[in-house]
């Protein structure tokens, strides 16, 4: 979630008529939480971003396998002007405000509703809580 003053910087997903979400993907090998967060921010809106925070973490165990989604907060820094032109990744970003949701065809009520709890203060908690394990080789 990309924050800036009272709005947020939402992309459209990679094919027309595609809801618009916040910038997200897979980490690839090697890749940790947080590299993935910006490099994902940067490839879907064109903005390069400092993670000041997570908002929420959501595990889903499965029968085969597990998954982990971290929502992290951050700042653009430098142009924050997202990316007009469509590519791979995705078609358009924008900055919208909560008072503009309604305008967009969202992924789902989670937007709304992580918008509305971040504006409302909801706990913040530090880079620190997500740790990288160290493998011992």
């Amino acid at each position: 979630m990309v924050r800036r003053d009272h709005q947020f910087l939402l992309v459209q997903e990679d094919k027309p008529g595609q809801p618009w979400y916040f910038p997200a993907g897979l980490v690839e090998l090697g890749e940790g939480f947080a590299e993935a967060a910006v490099r994902e921010t940067l490839e879907e809106a064109g903005v390069a971003v400092r993670l000041t925070g997570i908002v929420k973490m959501v595990h889903t165990p499965r029968d085969d396998s597990a998954r982990l989604r971290v929502v992290f907060v951050a700042e653009p820094m430098g142009d924050d002007t997202p990316k007009s032109i469509p590519d791979e990744h995705s078609l358009q970003a924008r900055w919208v405000s909560s008072t503009e949701l309604d305008e967009y065809l969202l992924r789902g009520d989670s937007v709304r509703q992580l918008i509305r709890d971040l504006e409302q203060g909801c706990p913040v908690f530090p880079l620190s809580v997500l740790e990288t394990e160290r493998v011992r080789e």
